[in-house]
């Protein structure tokens, strides 16, 4: 039997995760096998690095200090000079690359991780999905966080790389491929709320977003084979696809009390399941 973590994306709500792995752990549930997208990518990649309460306390303490101190945040003047002197994004990727080497071993390689470990991003140039099962794994993740807009593509051997959401927001299929067994996945609230028409003009572009996100996962949990066990972990705190406060990135406000409630409806759900 192979367990695996299937992290899906979701930019600041990506905290409600460490609530769901925390409550895996303490249910003596570990992985084989762990499997991220952007900042699940972030977030699995820390606990395949520090299996375990390591782990877990590493992550807490990333997101509570990403709370208490804006760690997202940067300055408008200098979001403006990017945009003023046409640059591809509003950020670089030089603070991204400081958090995620404060979080894991700097010079680690996805083949020596303790836990088996693959991240997703998007390449530009051969348009698909690219999935990483060796090499730096800061490179690695740093492509798999790479929104566009926010932060420029990631080149690494030549090739160009977008955020792994864009072809893959929550990667259950490629656990499936992998011949997991038992599926935990961990995603960020959206899959909880239904879609409706749209009643205004802005609604039709978020609604299509989140078809986009949605579909790939939607259609691996429709043509499940049998004998797989999928577990989808409740957030407790679900986000209304029409929440615009999910734009507004560098907002951490009530990060910590959605990662508490995460935690809680994860041990429930886990209990429910004994």
């Amino acid at each position: 039997m192979t367990t695996a973590f299937v992290l899906g994306g979701g930019g600041k709500w990506g905290a409600v995760e460490v609530g769901m792995i925390r409550a895996l752990f303490e249910a003596d549930i570990e992985p084989d096998l762990i499997l991220g997208t952007s900042i699940g990518a972030f977030n699995g990649a820390v606990i395949a690095d520090y299996p375990g309460k390591e782990g877990v306390d590493r992550l807490t303490g990333f997101w509570e200090q990403a709370t208490g101190e804006n760690l997202f945040e940067t300055r408008l003047i200098h979001r403006l000079s990017r945009v003023a002197t046409l640059k591809p994004s509003m950020l670089g990727t030089h603070e991204l690359r400081r958090l995620l080497e404060r979080a894991v071993h700097r010079d680690t390689l996805i083949e020596d991780l303790p836990v088996p470990f693959q991240c997703v991003a998007a390449s530009i140039e051969n348009f698909s999905e690219h999935w990483f099962e060796e090499g730096p794994l800061v490179d690695a993740v740093l492509a798999s966080s790479a929104v566009p807009a926010l932060f420029p593509p990631v080149e690494i051997d030549g090739e160009h790389f977008y955020d792994g959401g864009l072809v893959n927001s929550v990667p259950l299929s490629r656990a499936v491929s992998l011949g997991a067994t038992t599926i935990y996945v961990l995603q960020v609230g959206r899959l909880e709320t239904p879609l409706r028409p749209p009643h205004r003009l802005y609604e039709a572009a978020l609604i299509s977003f989140e078809i986009a996100r949605r579909h790939r996962f939607a259609t691996a949990m429709k043509h499940m084979p049998e004998g797989i066990d999928v577990h989808v972990l409740p957030t407790g705190s679900p986000i209304a696809w029409d929440d615009r406060s999910q734009l507004r990135w560098s907002d951490t406000n009530g990060i910590e009390d959605r990662m508490n409630a995460a935690y809680q409806a994860a041990v429930d759900y886990l209990e429910e399941q004994q």
